[in-house]
């Protein structure tokens, strides 16, 4: 086995980098690493359907879609993510209660009463600090799970807090658990460096053959590549995303107005909007205008600039037009 030691805290660089070590290398590997505060979005998920995308936004948080399936989580510095990457025959590639084995052995030697719960959860008195994700290819399984040590519990439910009327679609929905962070249930505290080692330690002393392994210069630029090309893309993040119906209104000095969108692959796809705002010109042609955009901020916001859009609703600001699209 490698033990890879990774330094970045880059979200972008850390998914790619996962992909790349199961892809290109043919050793098994198991990995520590954190990230700055960012989300984490399932693979078969509606990013936009999963974050608060308000909060996000104001934040500058960071959006990661990775290649395993599961719900979506929220990173920071007080979260640590182990990873496993394995060889194995087919029938025993999926197996979370055997990842996850090594961390409930390393918090019982801390006196800390663990247990693997539901399909991929780890919890302390029925509170989860753990959620599991895996991902296979060819004869190699991707296990990672996160581990909330001293994480921001208020900035993850903010990230987190959806409203559950704006999307209707057929994507996988995470399920929101009562969470706790590790260090409230330490006797003896620890720094999460401390932990990371302990952790690093009995994996590496259940595997005696370990060998240490940096990323190098190669490695590197190629992580660098796989961030341009696919992580650090929009049409990974938020185009990926399954086919979803959007629905939000607001209010403004102009009067209600409700925004009805069906995406697909990303893009609009149809458009109606609803209300009592007062135009002067048919609102059938400000509709079709936005059919064929990415449902992004960006291209919404080029175009809507390119508009007079007091002939469409008066009283309105474009500001206000946009807070409606997300």
């Amino acid at each position: 086995m490698l033990y890879i030691n990774r330094t970045s805290t880059d979200p972008y660089f850390n998914i790619a980098a996962e992909e790349y070590v199961l892809k290109y290398f043919s050793e098994d590997c198991f990995m520590l690493w954190q990230n700055k505060p960012c989300i984490i979005v399932g693979k078969h998920q509606n990013t936009l359907a999963e974050i608060n995308y308000d909060y996000v936004k104001e934040n500058g948080i960071p959006v990661v879609r990775r290649i395993s399936g599961g719900g979506t989580v929220f990173h920071d510095l007080g979260n640590l993510n182990f990873t496993f990457i394995k060889n194995g025959k087919e029938q025993e590639l999926v197996n979370f209660r055997k990842y996850t084995k090594p961390i409930l052995e390393v918090l019982k030697t801390m006196g800390i009463k663990a247990r693997f719960e539901g399909r991929n959860d780890l919890t302390i008195d029925g509170k989860k600090f753990s959620g599991n994700a895996e991902h296979v290819h060819k004869n190699r399984t991707l296990h990672h799970g996160t581990l909330l040590f001293s994480s921001i519990l208020p900035d993850l439910s903010k990230a987190l807090k959806v409203d559950p009327l704006k999307f209707k679609d057929k994507a996988v929905k995470s399920v929101r658990s009562r969470v706790t962070n590790l260090r409230e249930h330490m006797k003896e505290q620890i720094s999460i460096e401390e932990f990371r080692n302990k952790i690093r330690d009995y994996v590496l002393n259940q595997y005696p053959d370990t060998g240490y392994y940096e990323l190098n210069e190669a490695d590197i630029e190629r992580i660098n590549n796989l961030v341009g090309e696919k992580y650090g893309n929009w049409k990974w993040n938020f185009g990926y995303s399954p086919k979803y119906n959007f629905k939000k209104s607001v209010k403004s000095n102009g009067g209600y107005i409700e925004f009805n969108f069906d995406v697909k692959d990303g893009i609009i796809r149809q458009v109606k909007i609803y209300g009592d705002f007062f135009n002067s010109v048919d609102i059938g042609a400000f509709e079709k205008s936005l059919i064929g955009l990415p449902h992004e901020e960006k291209h919404l916001m080029e175009k809507i600039a390119t508009i007079d859009i007091g002939k469409y609703f008066n009283h309105v600001t474009a500001n206000e037009l946009l807070e409606g699209m997300f």
